[in-house]
């Protein structure tokens, strides 16, 4: 009772929402990188929040089903195909012993989500199966692995199929181009002209993108900063090295940094920038703490409600 690979594609990886309370021993969160997409592909399927699913980065993956049950595809659009016929992202469909299940190139976004009823069945390490290749931890050998071929990826099979999508207004938008930042405690050491420069200019995703951080390229601010002692990371911090191009650290980031950091994306934006490619193009917008918790607050209700 499982999912065969049969081709793995660029990078697929068993992820939760992540490995928490081990940060002081140098241990990352890992998890979704488009959390947003991920707590829906569970919902789709009355799954546990915490329910193991798959992110696929690019495409290119294929698996076949050893026996029936029920999936949910979120995120990206990879140019899914059900035994070679076309579906499409954000809903359900009913899944029978020998069916293929295809992802391709991308036709917008980055990375897809696929959720199983009652989720996929692996050994958590430190209370979480999420997969973080650089500390070799979780995924389905424990040991931080990709998926390859010939993987067999268990669940609890079921013929009970309900047909579901996500509603139309709940749909995120791939192509914003806008990222909401909050700032902290060391935004004040930037110059009135670098924090102008940053909230106004455009940058763009250079090619050291990953799930560690994006590393931007455009305006330079904060050249002048000096270095800080260092200290803990949260999620989404913007560091500001001294090249003065901006780094965006994400679900992979190392756990403790000492360049100062000029702001932090929101956990919505961060899962936004998560979809976007290298060469895109972003710009920060400014919003408040209350505005950043009030946003998180009603997506989640609107998962909540929805279910």
């Amino acid at each position: 009772m499982a999912f065969k690979v049969i081709q793995p594609g660029m990078l697929a990886l068993l992820q939760d929402l992540g490995r928490h309370g081990y940060q002081h021993l140098g241990i990352t969160s890992g998890g979704p990188m488009d959390e947003l997409a991920f707590r829906w592909a569970n919902a789709l399927l009355d799954n546990d929040s915490n329910a193991a699913q798959i992110e696929i980065t690019f495409g290119m993956f294929t698996l076949e089903a050893q026996a029936s049950t029920s999936i949910a595809i979120t995120g990206a659009d990879l140019r899914a195909t059900l035994n070679d016929k076309v579906i499409l992202p954000w809903q359900t469909y009913p899944i029978h012993k020998g069916d293929v299940l295809a992802f391709h190139r991308p036709r917008f976004g980055l990375r897809a989500y696929l959720a199983v009823k009652g989720g996929f069945l692996a050994q958590p390490v430190l209370g979480s199966v999420a997969t973080v290749m650089r500390e070799k931890l979780g995924g389905l050998t424990g040991a931080g692995d990709k998926l390859s071929n010939g993987n067999l990826l268990p669940f609890h099979a079921t013929t009970q199929h309900q047909q579901r999508a996500v509603p139309r207004l709940a749909l995120p938008n791939y192509d914003q181009v806008e990222i909401d930042v909050v700032t902290g405690y060391q935004f004040k050491h930037f110059s009135g002209l670098d924090r102008a420069r940053f909230f106004s200019s455009t940058y763009t995703l250079s090619q050291h993108c990953d799930r560690m951080g994006y590393r931007l390229t455009g305006a330079a601010v904060g050249q002048d900063q000096k270095g800080i002692i260092s200290e803990g990371i949260a999620y989404g911090a913007i560091q500001i090295p001294s090249d003065g191009q901006p780094i965006v650290l994400l679900r992979d980031r190392q756990t403790i940094g000492g360049y100062p950091k000029i702001g932090c994306v929101t956990n919505f934006s961060g899962a936004l920038l998560s979809q976007k490619k290298p060469d895109d193009s972003i710009g920060f917008r400014y919003i408040s703490v209350d505005q950043a918790e009030r946003e998180r607050h009603l997506q989640m209700a609107r998962i909540h409600q929805w279910r």
